[in-house]
């Protein structure tokens, strides 16, 4: 399995978030086309609450075409660490500040035509300090058991494949009162 190299690359689009690429590669001799979308990269976060719940987001999302029950998320900006950016969007979203903030993994949701990685983060010992919603926002705040998210998920209820990734993360942990205990046990990065 060889890597494909770069023959030539077109810029389509440029936006406020994400560029369109068409890559002219060689693959193995073949010249092949390649669209691809380049994304700065994003953040998700898996808030748990002291009483044990999950802290969400409901908000409508135009290419899904319907609200979508999520983790809260966004992108980072020029210069922004993914630490920063991650305590950022929890404020923003839910209106909660974290003072434990782990990371515990990475990801590409879509490495077929994109190059957005997100990185995942557990926030745990919330504190309740007002909604910082952007302009561009309208999102409703959710708090759900634990029991009650993994129901949703294990029926297909939850969509979102960030969502979907932090809560099977979120149940792979060996103890149900795992989340009541700060150290080693999680798989951090």
């Amino acid at each position: 399995m060889g890597d494909e190299d770069i023959v030539r690359a077109e810029a389509l689009y440029s936006g406020s978030v994400v560029s369109l690429l068409r890559y002219h590669v060689s693959l193995g001799g073949r010249r092949l086309v390649r669209e691809v979308v380049e994304h700065p990269g994003a953040v998700a976060v898996i808030p748990v609450s002291d009483e044990g719940g999950i802290i969400m987001v409901k908000q409508y999302r135009l290419p899904a075409g319907k609200s979508l029950l999520e983790i809260p998320a966004g992108t980072s900006r020029v210069g922004e660490d993914e630490e920063e950016c991650a305590r950022r969007e929890l404020l923003e979203e839910t209106g909660y500040r974290a003072r434990i903030l782990r990371k515990v993994l990475s990801f590409y949701p879509a490495p077929g035509y994109s190059t957005e990685k997100i990185t995942l983060f557990l926030a745990e010992d919330l504190e309740k300090a007002g909604q910082r919603l952007e302009e561009d926002e309208a999102i409703e705040v959710v708090e759900k058991p634990l029991e009650e998210a993994f129901e949703m998920l294990r029926n297909g209820l939850i969509e979102d494949a960030k969502t979907i990734i932090g809560l099977c993360w979120l149940s792979s942990l060996k103890q149900p009162d795992a989340l009541d205990k700060a150290g080693d046990q999680y798989p951090y990065i």
